[in-house]
């Protein structure tokens, strides 16, 4: 079950539209959500190394506590904005049979505060990453190494699919982090009223192969179809497409079974994905 979903923001402008798909899947699970805005240090704005005077240090203090007042008073306005039009309610711990939201101020670097956070959650909520203007991978690195939590990365979108986690697709070849997505996120395939078992070509699974998951799924009272292909442009591609034909709202998937920097030199199935996804996809690794 859901009970704790964590929300890192900064002022990126990316935060309200994940806030919005974890208030999708706050709602549906009753879960309390902890939104924690990433306040940077002066000292993190210095150049490593460099000597600086005194007086050039209290300045970039100075003007630091400026930028980050200001960008925390937007973020709070944003956050007032979206609870005051949901069901939710703010409080500073869960509440038996009501999501809950409270918003958290914390003085660091977010990949740091995302994993003194993350470790005590459900589900962490974070960006679709922006590679032409480098913006969310590190959080999203950060999130899926550092954490060990499922990682639900959210694309851009006018509005999240309104009861999110209903309809999910979970990609299966047998891997080890296929294994580790398919255990982690049990509880959102048993809450789900349609879930689809994705194999694409000979990556199936070899003798733990869609049918044996299919049976596994079944004896946590989850009933899955199978929905075997081949690879049209890729496995990743294949996945995506694929996901959108059975009518999922939500991709479940092993994330990087090669490394992360291999993956992003090189290509990769989960970078693929990471890359092009439009659809909500909880990342395992």
């Amino acid at each position: 079950m859901i009970r704790k979903i964590l929300v890192p923001v900064r002022g990126d402008g990316k935060g309200d539209n994940v806030l919005r798909h974890a208030m999708a899947l706050g709602q549906r699970f009753e879960a309390h959500i902890e939104v924690v805005h990433c306040r940077p240090r002066p000292d993190d704005l210095l150049p490593f190394g460099v000597p600086i005077p005194s007086f050039l240090k209290d300045q970039v203090a100075a003007q630091a506590r400026e930028v980050a007042d200001q960008e925390e008073a937007k973020l709070i306005a944003e956050f007032k904005a979206l609870v005051a039009a949901s069901a939710f309610t703010e409080a500073d711990a869960p509440v038996a049979g009501a999501p809950t939201i409270a918003w958290v101020e914390e003085q660091g670097k977010q990949v740091d505060v995302i994993k003194s956070h993350g470790r005590l959650c459900d589900v962490i909520a974070v960006a679709k990453p922006d590679r032409d203007r480098n913006l969310g991978t590190n959080t999203l690195k950060a999130a899926l190494f550092h954490v060990g939590r499922p990682v639900l990365m959210c694309p851009p979108a006018e509005a999240p699919p309104p009861r999110l986690g209903d309809k999910v697709a979970i990609a299966w070849n047998g891997s080890l982090e296929a294994t580790r997505a398919a255990a982690m996120t049990l509880h959102l395939m048993q809450s789900a009223s349609e879930v689809a078992i994705l194999t694409v070509g000979t990556d199936a699974g070899g003798p733990q192969g869609a049918e044996a998951f299919q049976a596994y799924l079944a004896s946590h009272n989850v009933t899955a179809q199978i929905r075997r292909s081949e690879a049209v442009g890729g496995v990743g591609e294949t996945l995506l497409t694929e996901a959108n034909t059975v009518g999922a709202d939500m991709l479940i998937m092993g994330a990087y079974g090669d490394s992360h920097e291999r993956e992003t030199l090189f290509g990769g199935n989960t970078q693929t994905i990471v890359d092009t996804a439009r659809m909500p996809v909880a990342l395992v690794h």
